[in-house]
């Protein structure tokens, strides 16, 4: 379907792909994967056209849509929610219009007989057609639900877009991207600002979509239920694996150890030949050996070893300073902004060495209670700090605390102790600051460099109670094995807040799940609370469905439709009334006119004029179209009237 032909990019002396080829096929469903710096989103940014390669090009058949999500993106806010993702389909409306427009021409003309009528009466049967195909009927019933499916609520619809956060903005865009449909979708880190439930969503939506699918995640879990093809980046070089991302990481292991074997063995080449050169260099009975050797040694094309895999890192943490047996307490806790309630009474003790989960949608108050447990907010009901509890907290906001003039060993060196100082270079190179980063000053790092540099930071200092925001937005997976493995080993207690299923499974023996103004304890781990709040949620949902038929009846049929679901259907009743209207005019006036000819055709004269037979045959063709269309138009009323009362 895409074909991506020799496609190279440098930036300055260094290539980031080197002539790199590979074809997308359509239902394909590509997990681009790599370290962070590899090239994935510039990838990205290459087929969606945003970016020019140094050389090559990427050739896209006429007609095939392509959808971009980047990591950021610049969003408009001068309108509502419900407005601002309408606009995805904005072919639908431009149909719409040229529709109202024919069916305008067509009542002010008179000219019923003629061929320019004819064509508009073929011309917009066409365009009805085609807003057939394209879903223009149930357009509003699909923004509600892929909005839904994306965490919104009904009550946000209305809501001006410059309210919403830029995480939630980006949802937006997502949202906007989806409904189009496009035929490639191109998504760089998608569930960055997704919680699970939204991930679960947009996994199935991906699933079962005709799109062909090329991505950019670090959730395991993900992009192995929605991918079956890994297309490794590694040294400007690519790796194709027509697998998805577990299978991949078996398959690179083995092409991992063929490498270094061939590696090594032609260092050991290298090396013996190196050897006979300088010890028989200056003899001239041997130097017709040594000048083939010399040859030989120029000619051999270099086997290069991809990164290292700094996953198996053993990364351990100074021992946590011994706290009491309840580090945390809370009983009755709650927050309330003015009016605008948070959560409430959110009860619950932590033991000493628990590892706990808070999940739930954005916005339910997951680290707004990390907030009240820091110190950083006010709220109602008690919350105590057990006794000798040092907190340390990672939130997006650390990487501003960072001095900017200090180097990044720099900062990590200040705050190591004991045996792990001589492990800080391993220790930043797999936190992604190998080599000549480590070396540059905080300053000119980016937003999600600091976002790391304030991890490695937090996780040295000598600690009893972590509490992580987010911990693994900008780590890749290897990184986040590393950080997973250390807070296993960590022997004080932790609260993560994450969206990330495959970090949290065999982290935490607790999940604490925040909806509903409500904070629920769930005992075991993340998919244990995943498979049984589905249950929990499919039993409420019958519950509620008995209670409405039983004791509601009237209520219960007036709610099966949404307000959007109501209002479209209200639209087309209007739209299908109004075709039917128009329709039985022109009707009129063709038997008036059929009336006519057939009276002169009564006469004598007009039975033989043959110009005004071949008239009533044509009017009659002519009513005939226009009876089917009225027939199809009073069909569709009826049908539609039927769905507003059901």
């Amino acid at each position: 379907m895409i074909s991506i032909n020799g496609v190279s990019v440098e930036f300055g002396a260094t290539p980031l792909f080197d002539n790199i080829s590979y074809i997308i096929n359509k239902r394909d469903r590509i997990a681009l994967v790599g370290r962070n710096g590899a090239g994935k989103s510039t990838m990205l940014k290459i087929i969606a056209g945003v970016q020019i390669p140094t050389n090559g090009n990427v050739s896209i058949p006429k007609g095939i849509t392509v959808g971009y999500l980047p990591q950021h993106m610049p969003i408009s806010d001068t309108q509502t929610l419900l407005k601002e993702t309408e606009s995805a389909f904005s072919e639908i409306f431009e149909m719409q219009k040229h529709i109202e427009e024919l069916n305008i021409a067509l009542a002010e003309r008179t000219d019923y007989e003629s061929k320019e009528y004819s064509e508009i009466i073929e011309e917009l049967a066409i365009a009805n057609e085609h807003m057939a195909i394209m879903g223009a009927m149930n357009y509003q019933a699909e923004i509600e639900k892929t909005l839904i499916g994306l965490g919104f609520s009904r009550d946000d619809f209305n809501r001006p877009t410059s309210e919403f956060s830029g995480g939630w903005r980006m949802r937006i865009e997502l949202a906007k991207i989806l409904l189009r449909r496009p035929d490639l979708l191109l998504l760089d880190e998608p569930t960055n600002h997704l919680d699970i439930e939204s991930i679960q969503w947009l996994e199935n939506f991906l699933a079962t979509s005709g799109s062909t699918v090329m991505l950019v995640s670090h959730d395991r879990a993900f992009i192995d239920n929605v991918t079956n093809r890994t297309i490794e980046i590694s040294l400007g070089k690519i790796y194709d694996y027509k697998v998805n991302y577990s299978k991949y990481v078996e398959l690179r292991a083995e092409r991992l150890e063929q490498q270094m074997r061939a590696y090594e063995n032609q260092q050991k080449q290298i090396q013996d030949t190196e050897e006979f050169i300088e010890r028989f260099r200056y003899k001239a009975t041997k130097s017709v050996q040594v000048q083939s050797r010399i040859k030989q040694l120029a000619k051999i094309e270099r086997i290069e070893v991809d990164e290292v895999d700094t996953s198996r890192l053993n990364l351990k943490f100074p021992p946590a300073p011994r706290s009491g047996d309840y580090p945390l307490i809370l009983d009755g806790v709650g927050k309330y902004y003015g009016e605008r309630h948070i959560f409430s009474n959110a009860t619950f003790t932590l033991k000493r060495g628990d590892k706990i989960a808070f999940v739930g949608k954005n916005g339910e108050g997951k680290t707004t209670l990390v907030k009240c447990i820091n110190g950083e907010i006010d709220y109602i009901g008690n919350l105590k700090i057990g006794h000798n509890v040092k907190i340390g907290y990672y939130a997006q906001n650390q990487a501003q605390l960072l001095d900017g003039e200090l180097t990044v060993f720099d900062t990590i060196d200040r705050v190591a102790v004991g045996d792990i100082r001589t492990k800080i270079r391993d220790i930043l190179g797999a936190f992604m600051f190998g080599g000549e980063a480590s070396d540059k000053k905080v300053k000119v790092l980016s937003g999600g460099e600091r976002a790391r540099l304030a991890m490695i930071k937090l996780l040295l200092e000598p600690v009893n109670l972590l509490i992580l925001d987010e911990p693994t937005n900008h780590l890749d997976m290897s990184t986040k094995d590393v950080l997973k493995r250390a807070i296993e080993a960590f022997d004080g207690t932790v609260i993560i807040v994450s969206h990330d299923r495959e970090f949290l499974d065999g982290l935490v023996s607790k999940v604490y799940e925040f909806g509903g103004g409500k904070v629920t304890e769930h005992l075991g781990g993340i998919y244990d609370f995943l498979q049984k709040r589905k249950l929990e949620s499919l039993t409420e949902l019958e519950k509620k469905r008995v209670e409405k038929v039983e004791d509601k009846p009237k209520k219960e049929s007036e709610n099966k439709l949404s307000y959007l679901e109501r209002k479209e259907i209200q639209r087309k009743i209007r739209q299908f009334q109004n075709c039917v209207n128009d329709a039985e005019k022109r009707i009129s006036k063709i038997e008036e006119q059929i009336a006519e000819v057939e009276k002169e055709l009564a006469t004598p004269e007009g039975f033989s004029n043959i110009d005004l037979c071949q008239k009533h045959g044509e009017l009659n063709r002519e009513l005939a179209v226009i009876m089917e269309y009225w027939e199809e138009q009073c069909e569709n009323l009826e049908n539609a009237k039927a769905e507003l009362e059901n």
